[in-house]
């Protein structure tokens, strides 16, 4: 059945919360768990055709989309934008309060925007016989989309009873093994390193900080930069720095460091764009962000701060079109586009591989996880990382089609767990008792 213009009717709306295992990565916020959560949206239309997105776990998520089906059953595909405004209208008020809350894990509601989004231009996609990256702002920029390593210090599993698995059963690589066991120091990030480059190829590398002392963190990042003499290396430590320690420890690093990212955040009564804006003026250094220009106002006072040159516009914060939107203001602005990552399946890589490949001027190596959970997918062939980059098909919509019994699978393990909301604090304090987040203090420094 279709509409009096022609497009198929929306007939299906299922919202599958689903969970896989991850590695105990570090960060200022702690450590990541033994599992995290996705919420994964499947919409079906007249046509017989599905749509797939995919957003963070959590209960503000979820509730959200399962509230989807109020407002899109029986409604053409063609009124596809209206219906993503519809759902971004509501939670928009609300998103500014959660993430002005001050806590590190939160969740915001155009999350379920975004997966909403994906979902819908996956059936227009198939509806048109193109793939999403073809009604994506200016259409297909190139044909491989290229992403960088993102690497972790990564906590000792055997000093807590937390269900971390092993790695001994997930691949013959070193890397499948590796990613599992600890690494916190720098001879074990770049033995990572290695493994991961041997595997997928990676030609740009970054470190995620804020866990260790700062000089500590920078000498494993000159390590990564001797080691990989021809790659972009950059380090991310969330703002734990104060202005004067971003300014020691990166001075003289512009021949090491591509760019900063997030490398000091607000103190003595100055935000953290102003703070940002000093350290830029202060190292000649390029700055990226996804914490100081998480959206289109906090986007504005950071540009007219010049405190960033690099929005990391993860599609799904921003929605796919909105990264896009972003990455067109970018190129006529003089700045270079980049998306944000955190730990997700295998539609979210489809997401973002349209997004990159749609994304105007010449964007930076897009952050992904996906290495970290590579082998526990959800569709039956995902995108696939080959000498650092994502190559886009001319497969219709996203290019995937999701596998039930994985999906299944994931499903049952989501259900099986006790607790389903992100909170790195907790797997933290089985390292130290006690812990709790700090913002301006690394997560081992204590």
């Amino acid at each position: 059945m279709r509409d009096v213009h022609g497009s198929p009717i929306i007939r299906e709306v299922q919202v599958v919360p689903v969970a896989g295992y991850d590695s105990m990565l570090m960060n200022i916020g702690g450590a990541h768990g033994p599992f995290f959560t996705r919420n994964i949206l499947i919409i079906k239309d007249s046509a017989g055709n599905v749509g797939l997105g995919e957003a963070p776990g959590g209960k503000v998520i979820l509730d959200s989309l399962r509230s989807i089906e109020s407002f899109v059953l029986g409604q053409p595909i063609a009124k596809m934008n209206q219906l993503v405004s519809k759902l971004h209208r509501v939670g928009k008020e609300s998103d500014f309060e959660d993430f002005g809350g001050g806590s590190w894990t939160f969740e915001l509601r155009v999350n379920a925007v975004s997966a909403l989004e994906a979902a819908l231009l996956d059936l227009m996609g198939k509806y048109l016989g193109v793939p999403v990256v073809d009604l994506l702002g200016e259409g297909k920029q190139r044909d491989e989309v290229e992403v960088l390593c993102y690497l972790f210090y990564v906590g000792d599993r055997r000093k807590t009873d937390l269900p971390f698995t092993s790695g001994a059963e997930e691949g013959n690589h070193s890397w499948y093994q590796l990613r599992r066991q600890e690494a916190m120091d720098t001879p074990s990030v770049l033995e990572l390193a290695d493994a991961a480059h041997d595997l997928y190829g990676f030609k740009d590398f970054k470190l995620k900080g804020g866990v260790l002392h700062g000089q500590e963190e920078m000498e494993t990042v000159k390590s990564l930069a001797k080691r990989f003499p021809d790659a972009r290396i950059t380090v991310d430590p969330n703002g734990a720095w104060s202005l004067q320690e971003a300014v020691d420890y990166c001075s003289n690093m512009r021949d090491v460091l591509a760019y900063v990212e997030d490398p000091c955040g607000g103190e003595q009564g100055f935000s953290s764009r102003e703070v940002m804006a000093e350290f830029k003026r202060a190292t000649g250094l390029p700055v990226a962000t996804n914490m100081i220009a998480t959206n289109w106002r906090e986007l504005r006072h950071a540009i007219m701060l010049d405190a960033i040159d690099i929005p990391l516009a993860d599609p799904h914060f921003w929605t796919l079109s909105g990264a896009v939107r972003v990455s067109q203001l970018c190129n006529d602005w003089g700045l270079t586009w980049g998306s944000h990552s955190n730990n997700h399946f295998d539609i979210s890589l489809a997401i973002f591989s349209h997004v990159g490949a749609a994304a105007v001027g010449k964007p930076t190596a897009l952050d992904t996880h996906w290495i970290w959970q590579d082998g526990q997918r959800l569709t039956k062939e995902p995108h696939q990382i080959i000498n650092g980059k994502i190559a886009i098909s001319d497969k219709p919509g996203l290019g995937v089609e999701i596998d039930e019994a994985k999906l299944l699978e994931a499903h049952e393990l989501y259900n099986k767990l006790s607790t389903v909301n992100r909170n790195d604090a907790f797997a933290m304090q089985h390292l130290i008792p006690g812990w709790q987040f700090d913002p301006k203090r690394p997560a081992m420094v204590r």
